[in-house]
């Protein structure tokens, strides 16, 4: 009796909240007599359209959501991308990480090598950015795509991006990439082990084994591929490291950190910046290398190229693209933590920096 009473508990904790009525009639309206149109210009045909949206209930517990009447609903993400540096490099997880990434460049090295001929980029850096996204393939994708992304498009504060993500995961519908029953997401509504936004999947997704469609839920080869894809229509450079971790001589201001203040590896070793252990790789010596000091004095430094950006691409997210490039060097090489850890620094929530951004706007200040 207490361990029923105890599991129907969690089943209302869990439960997304109930849709009142009127806000559920409008989301109809909506979808009837604005989004139906506009889903009709682009092609979708009206039975595909019923097939992915009719019956379809808002899940009012997604974060960013702005309820009539009510402004918005400020829930807290909690993507681990927003959270401190010391709890995103967990040494812990990355040795996990590290042991089984070998393991799986060692089952699939044949087709990995096919991978990186065909789009330049390293097994190494794909298994990390699958570890990263669904921990390879492992992961729970529970959510059907759709109700996530017309609740995101009805109600989100990002419309705009959401119904044109629901507008391409009508496309992929239409041209049968997909069953309907298949379109399983995250809570943002990234598809499949890569997680890829639907226009995502219809820009960069890969058929690598062949059998005619690019099915990113269960084949890991076209998984692999379609990580590898994106990567490389983004700009990878073959043959060139992401970057290295150095150390940064007292005097050299953090204000040089950035994306926007590129110099030639030759001015940094000017500087004093040498790398932590052995030497700089070579291929940084072509073009621009840039700093990066994710915690500033309080962790850990790199210089990084260009491709290091190119990760950045898949996630917008400093930590993201490092988590990656240094997942990658230790399933390659078996390589050693960071030189020095992250300190326990205090961080902004996201919503936190999201307010904050808000009021430099409104002072006319560029938050860029």
């Amino acid at each position: 009796m207490f361990r029923a009473l105890i599991f129907a508990l969690l089943m209302l904790l869990n439960a997304p909240p109930a849709v009142p009525r009127d806000l559920d009639a409008a989301f109809r309206a909506w979808l009837e007599r604005d989004f139906w149109p506009r889903a009709q210009r682009a092609g979708i045909s009206r039975p595909v359209f019923d097939s992915a949206l009719s019956g379809l209930r808002l899940n009012l517990k997604l974060p960013d959501l702005r309820l009539p009447g009510q402004g918005a609903v400020e829930r807290e993400q909690k993507q681990a991308e927003f959270a401190a540096p010391a709890k995103y490099f967990n040494q812990r997880a990355l040795r996990i990480h590290a042991a089984r990434g070998r393991a799986l460049w060692r089952k699939h090295r044949d087709l990995l090598r096919q991978i990186e001929k065909r789009f330049g980029v390293p097994g190494p850096i794909v298994l990390a950015i699958w570890a990263r996204e669904s921990n390879y393939g492992r992961a729970r994708i529970p959510h059907d795509a759709f109700a996530i992304l017309a609740t995101q498009a009805f109600l989100s504060r990002r419309k705009a991006l959401f119904r044109a993500e629901l507008l391409a995961a009508l496309r992929i519908l239409q041209r049968r990439l997909a069953p309907r029953s298949g379109l399983k997401s995250s809570w943002a509504g990234a598809l499949g082990q890569p997680q890829m936004m639907p226009g995502d999947y219809l820009a960069y997704a890969v058929d690598f084994d062949g059998d005619g469609r690019r099915d990113i839920w269960r084949s890991v080869p076209d998984v692999l591929a379609s990580i590898a894809n994106h990567l490389h229509k983004h700009g990878w450079r073959r043959g060139l490291a992401w970057g290295v971790e150095v150390k940064v001589p007292a005097a050299v201001s953090c204000a040089l950190e950035g994306p926007d203040q590129g110099r030639p590896l030759k001015d940094w070793r000017a500087m004093g910046l040498r790398p932590v252990r052995g030497a700089f790789p070579p291929s940084m010596r072509r073009g621009k290398v840039y700093l990066l000091m994710p915690a500033g004095r309080f962790g850990p430094a790199f210089l990084v190229t260009g491709n290091f950006y190119v990760i950045k691409d898949y996630n917008m997210s400093d930590l993201y693209a490092l988590f990656v490039g240094h997942l990658g060097d230790r399933i390659h090489a078996g390589g050693r933590a960071f030189s020095r850890p992250f300190a326990d620094v205090g961080h902004l929530r996201r919503i936190d920096v999201a307010r904050m951004q808000r009021a430099l706007v409104r002072a006319g200040h560029d938050v860029g």
